[in-house]
């Protein structure tokens, strides 16, 4: 469906083809159902001429309904004030210079809310409009994003409060009264005031790095990684805190094929996937290395890609919470912990190029995988 406009020809306009314009979308190869947000196109007398999928389905009306009508009847806007839109823009006989409206919230009929922009075409700078190009957009993904930035920060807070009010209280009843405490005594507040202060740290840094996968910003600096060795340091880390070393179980399926990532990020993974088995697993939490093929091209024999699988024998995920595990604030169970860390995860594995996904293992439990595919570093290939 066309919803170009069309120019006066030229003696001098014709000795070279027209130069396509923007809004010719058929020009362009352009379906306007293939658009993401509604477009409502209206011609010089105000009839609607294009009414496309997206429009349809965030007004509800029929586009068989509106093809032909007058734009103020099949669009029927009204600002948060109840005015009529339509009649305080007066798009085809308001001011000659004016090119469109900017973006704004108004309403359809019913109340609901939509946001709303309009470009006026015309043929020259001060001429008639040809054109009205209304664009549409659910305000629903706004909202949610609106919500989800809520959330984040009242998370944050109460995560916060919790061990600065302990570095507070410990610290002030130290500098008050530090004579009466025994250095025994001493001792203990301060490694409180130091394990809270790693608790407020580690905040932190989940919100940098939610930060830079929102926005795409999460930099991965790829060297040679021993993913072999990198398990056996977490899992030594375990046993060092006082976890029975018969409880870990790593299986190395050997020739692996040379892996380039970055060391820290993928030591964050192990570390968040190794935690929670342990923390809300039961049973052996077993560790399984293997080659596979790569995660965006599985068509070559060659193992392009290294899989780690962490497993454990506890109660598992429930079915109907295996969609969200990787969501922000989704928490397996109520035993502490922000609920960012699997996001964080994910984000991570796939700022790698690889995946990451969520089952049950053979024992019950819970089964984490993730794939990353063999890359070297750009200077290298």
């Amino acid at each position: 469906m066309s919803v170009g406009t069309s120019s006066a020809p030229g003696a001098k306009r014709t000795a070279r083809p027209p130069a396509p314009r923007r809004g010719d979308l058929a020009d362009l190869g352009i379906d306007p159902d293939q658009l993401p947000d509604g477009l409502v196109v209206a011609d010089e007398h105000g009839r609607v001429i294009c009414f496309n999928a997206a429009a349809v389905r965030i007004t509800a009306v029929p586009a068989e309904q509106a093809l032909g009508r007058a734009l103020e009847a099949a669009l029927p806007l009204e600002d948060l004030e109840g005015r009529r839109w339509w009649q305080l823009t007066d798009p085809y006989g308001g001011l000659a210079i004016r090119v469109g409206q900017p973006e704004r919230n108004l309403l359809l009929p019913g109340g609901r809310e939509v946001l709303v922009s309009a470009r006026y075409v015309r043929v020259r700078p001060t001429g008639p409009v040809r054109r009205v190009v209304v664009t549409l957009r659910d305000t629903e993904a706004r909202r949610r994003t609106e919500r989800s930035h809520a959330e984040l920060i009242a998370t944050v807070a109460h995560e916060l409060r919790s061990p600065l009010t302990s570095v507070k209280g410990f610290t002030a009843t130290l500098l008050a009264k530090w004579e009466r405490f025994t250095d025994d005594q001493k001792r203990l507040m301060l490694e409180t005031v130091d394990a809270d202060a790693d608790r407020v740290t580690r905040l932190i840094a989940e919100l940098l790095d939610i930060s830079r996968i929102d926005s795409g910003r999460l930099e991965v600096r790829r060297q040679p990684v021993d993913i072999g060795a990198a398990v056996g340091r977490h899992i030594q880390a375990h046993v060092a805190a006082g976890q029975p070393a018969d409880r870990f179980l790593l299986r190395v399926q050997h020739p692996l094929p040379a892996l380039w990532a970055d060391p820290d990020k993928i030591d964050q993974v192990l570390s968040n996937l190794l935690e929670n088995a342990v923390r809300h697993g039961e049973g052996t939490v077993t560790i399984d290395i293997t080659p596979s093929a790569s995660p965006r091209d599985r068509e070559h024999a060659e193992p392009a890609a290294t899989s780690v699988t962490v497993s454990d024998e506890g109660p598992g995920i429930p079915e109907e919470s295996m969609n969200r595990v990787f969501t922000r604030f989704w928490r397996g169970s109520k035993r502490g912990g922000t609920g960012l860390g699997l996001y964080i995860v994910k984000g991570i594995v796939e700022a790698h190029g690889g995946s990451i996904t969520v089952g049950r293992a053979p024992g019950g439990g819970a089964e984490f995988r993730f794939t990353l595919p063999v890359a070297a570093p750009a200077y290298l290939t």
